[in-house]
């Protein structure tokens, strides 16, 4: 992109000392620093290159974000041969801190400051050593290409520089207002709103263009937010769990594609996924529906790698990505073990899948016949019952076992109890016999 700029922008001498004939955009960097504004700076600045603006000037109110975001942002700053201009009008702290740095003028309004631009990590811990030095140098060499003192620069985002007479004594971060800014070439001047400016840089007669985000990108901007991001992949599995559990198609399921829609179209707008994202993605869950229907498990493993894949292949940051995947697995795992101990699979999806015919008694399966019309039956031993044997009762011959006594053959039995086909007998007393007689 930055190779098309180059063709399409040619240098126009200053000739005019009010700025008459020339064209100046004027793009707001606003709130936080991340790849949504990246794309919104990248479209901005490419139009002004191609409608052969004269100057650009940012107007920067930001706290700061993204330090890959803020990476790539100077460096397309760096590659523009356009004069470019930051006017803060009220902070530009940490990443934005960094982007005035890479324009070729700064201009402050007179409550505005610039600085504190240590690196964190996104869980609001100080990042690794490594992460800390790279910063520094982006930092340092930042100011020194527009001909600053990185000295200051450098003090924005280490602490350990002591400059105590401009408030940054040595474990703080120097934080630069306006009249400080003035005193050592950080800024041109102080300027109380933009037609002042536009005087100071002599293009009070210019055209003005003011650029704004679209709808697409502002949605695109809140959509790839480092917090946003889990939020939603958290919605999309929550979403897809709670439907399984569900009985047809409805809400649950509705919110968990429309948070993936979501994610892949702030992601695309921003211009960190492209439709090869998209198409993995959509790989990925046919396969995993597939595997419900095709035994084996090697089409679900594939169609989830698929998935995290795509994930990552629209992610800047894969740290961040990773943590964002975690944090929605396990959401979805506790809200299907919640889902389990309260609904089991009886209801939803799981109904259709899981086997749930018994052949009961009640529906006139039996696993056997139970001789319960045998009990109270008199005959005998036709072999010894060592518990187990043969009798006959009347004319039908069954094998019986006795309650664990042996009995000898011919002895007088009774049928006691049937279990199944387990008939069990008792021998017959002389005494009890001759009394029924």
């Amino acid at each position: 992109m930055t190779g098309l700029i180059g063709s399409f922008v040619t240098p126009t001498p200053i000739d005019a000392a009010d700025g008459d004939g020339k064209l100046v955009y004027v793009i707001p960097v606003e709130d936080e620093v991340e790849r949504g504004l990246e794309a919104f700076l990248r479209r901005t600045t490419q139009e002004a290159a191609e409608e052969n603006a004269d100057h650009i000037i940012f107007e920067i109110d930001t706290p700061g974000g993204r330090v890959d975001a803020a990476g790539q942002i100077a460096e397309m700053l760096q590659d523009l041969e356009i004069q470019t201009t930051a006017f803060i009008t009220n902070e530009a702290l940490s990443a934005g801190s960094y982007i005035a740095l890479n324009t070729d003028n700064i201009y402050m309004k007179p409550h505005a400051t610039m600085g504190a631009s240590g690196v964190i990590n996104s869980d609001g811990t100080a990042a690794d050593k490594k992460a800390q030095s790279a910063w520094i140098s982006a930092m340092k060499s930042a100011a020194a290409s527009k001909d600053r003192d990185p000295l200051y620069a450098e003090a924005m985002a280490n602490p350990s520089i002591d400059l105590p007479e401009y408030g940054a004594p040595e474990g703080d971060f120097l934080t630069l207002e306006p009249t400080t800014a003035v005193e050592v070439g950080y800024a041109e001047a102080i300027v109380n709103h933009r037609t002042e400016l536009l005087a100071e840089l002599d293009l009070q007669n210019a055209e003005i263009i003011e650029t704004d985000t679209t709808l697409a990108e502002e949605i695109a901007r809140f959509l790839t937010n480092p917090v946003v991001v889990p939020i939603l992949l958290s919605l999309a599995s929550i979403g897809l769990i709670v439907e399984l559990y569900s009985p047809g198609f409805g809400i649950p399921g509705s919110i968990g594609l429309l948070s993936l829609v979501l994610f892949f179209y702030g992601h695309i707008v921003a211009g960190l996924a492209g439709y090869e994202a998209v198409i993995l993605l959509v790989l990925g869950i046919i396969m995993i529906i597939a595997e419900i229907f095709v035994p084996g498990g090697i089409l679900g493993i594939l169609g989830i790698g698929a998935v995290v894949a795509a994930l990552f292949m629209s992610s800047a940051d894969m740290g961040h990505m990773a943590m964002s995947i975690a944090i929605a697995l396990l959401s979805s795992i506790v809200v299907s073990v919640i889902l389990f101990k309260t609904i089991g699979l009886e209801k939803g999806f799981f109904k259709n899948i899981i086997l749930k015919d018994a052949t009961t008694t009640e529906q006139g399966y039996v696993s056997s016949v139970s001789r319960l019309d045998l009990i109270g039956l008199e005959g005998r031993a036709v072999t010894m019952l060592r518990p187990s044997g043969t009798a006959v009762f009347g004319e039908e011959r069954l094998d019986v076992v006795t309650e664990g006594a042996f009995v000898e053959k011919d002895t007088p039995i009774k049928i006691v109890k049937t279990e199944g086909s387990r008939i069990v007998v008792r021998k017959i007393n002389n005494q009890h016999t001759q009394e029924e007689v």
